[in-house]
């Protein structure tokens, strides 16, 4: 099965690097024009002219910092000028908040901010566009919901998932879905920060992932591009894990 994206429109965040910059040139080669959001607008400026390169779909960068309260409604509004109107939204900005049991509540909130917050921001600020051209795609990375430890980034991500299964519900009948990405053990500057060595990696993966390695930002960006398409029109109100079996719930 082949996806062909010529003539829609995505705006993907966190496209800097690893899942983010993986599911933006995936969707720019199948042929959408992508808006790539980062803090990092120079890498996303780089995985444009790749794009460009490769000669179907394009990439155009714009820099924001979600730490600002006025960052949603702007990336909303410069998103729909340089696109028209949005088809499509990819929310991979965030990043991981372990935290100690005494920490402050200026940590929890900041985690939340990131992690929740700025995301439902966005996503409210589109949905008026999408709901107007009767469709839609909203794909959401999330975290696990097995934590090992206290982490804001977890509690905001299970918040996203709650908020994301009612907002399927709100708009199915716009022909918009909302799903939610679980990403496991992916290579990305962040892991390679909690693993910095191929042994500490390998002696992970050996232990805790059935398939025995780490994944690689293609493998789940595969699946954000497939939920973003036209063929994906019944998938909606749920949570995917993508970690190499590492989940031990099966529901």
């Amino acid at each position: 099965m082949e996806l062909d994206f010529t003539g829609r429109t995505a705006l993907v965040t966190g496209a800097s690097q690893g899942i983010g910059r993986a599911t933006a040139r995936m969707l720019a080669q199948a042929g959408a024009t992508v808006v790539g959001v980062a803090r990092r607008a120079e890498l996303v400026e780089q995985l444009a002219g790749e794009a460009a390169a490769a000669g179907r779909g394009k990439i155009l960068p714009l820099q924001a910092d979600f730490y600002d309260e006025a960052a949603p409604a702007h990336v909303a509004a410069e998103a729909t000028r340089l696109l028209g109107h949005v088809d499509i939204l990819i929310n991979a900005a965030g990043g991981s908040r372990p935290l100690p049991f005494d920490a402050g509540s200026d940590l929890w909130l900041e985690g939340m901010v990131l992690n929740f917050f700025r995301i439902r921001e966005l996503t409210h600020a589109v949905l008026p566009g999408m709901r107007e051209q009767g469709w839609g795609r909203i794909v959401t990375f999330t975290g696990t919901s097995e934590p090992r430890m206290l982490n804001a980034a977890f509690s905001a991500k299970a918040a996203t998932h709650v908020w994301s299964k009612g907002l399927s519900r709100e708009v199915a009948g716009s022909g918009i879905t909302v799903n939610c990405l679980q990403p496991g053990r992916i290579h990305s500057e962040q892991m390679s920060k909690r693993y910095p060595t191929p042994e500490s990696e390998r002696e992970y993966a050996q232990a805790e992932i059935p398939v025995g390695r780490f994944g690689e930002p293609e493998e789940i960006a595969a699946l954000a591009v497939f939920l973003s398409s036209a063929q994906a029109s019944y998938i909606t109100g749920t949570v995917i894990p993508v970690d190499g079996g590492s989940s031990r719930f099966a529901f």
